[in-house]
């Protein structure tokens, strides 16, 4: 009966896992780069994306599914910034604009609840994607002083022996 349902929310969750794979990757370049605040933001869309996989995966296993946990794609090896930066930027569009076709596909099927879950995960991809694209203005604004600022923060940080997070 909701075999249709099942297949939306597996889709969207091998979004997730592709999301969660890109951002940890971003998160783990731009520590070992120095950006912390950067490094930050990448660390907690990964973890918000993984809660999306979690309220996904509920939904599938009450509607008596399967879940299956195997990304859409690879993650892709960027280590400029600013590239880092307009991927995720990209990667939350596409989300949102997913999952606005994925809730009316449901509402279609007469599953409502499934499509409230999508529509709030359109909101939350929303709120990432103004985050990059902000950043990504920031940088545009202020160039590499805005990167070396993240830097010097850091070493400020260490230099008064306080260890990173």
């Amino acid at each position: 009966m909701h075999e249709q349902s099942i297949a939306l929310l597996n889709q969207a969750v091998a979004d997730e896992l592709t999301a969660v794979h890109q951002y940890m990757y971003f998160h783990f370049h731009c520590d070992d780069q120095g950006y912390d605040l950067l490094a930050g933001l990448f660390k907690q869309t990964a973890i918000e994306e993984m809660l999306h996989i979690e309220r996904l995966a509920e939904r599938a296993l009450f509607l008596k599914g399967e879940v299956e946990l195997v990304a859409a794609a690879e993650v892709r090896k960027i280590h400029d910034v600013k590239e880092m930066l307009e991927c995720a930027r990209q990667m939350e569009e596409d989300s949102a604009k997913l999952y606005n076709q994925l809730a009316n596909e449901c509402g279609a099927n007469a599953d409502s609840a499934s499509k409230k879950l999508f529509e709030d995960l359109v909101t939350d991809e929303e709120r990432h994607y103004d985050q990059y694209d902000q950043e990504l203005d920031n940088m545009g604004r202020f160039g590499e002083r805005y990167l070396a600022l993240q830097s010097i923060e850091r070493s400020k940080t260490r230099g008064a022996g306080r260890p990173a997070e």
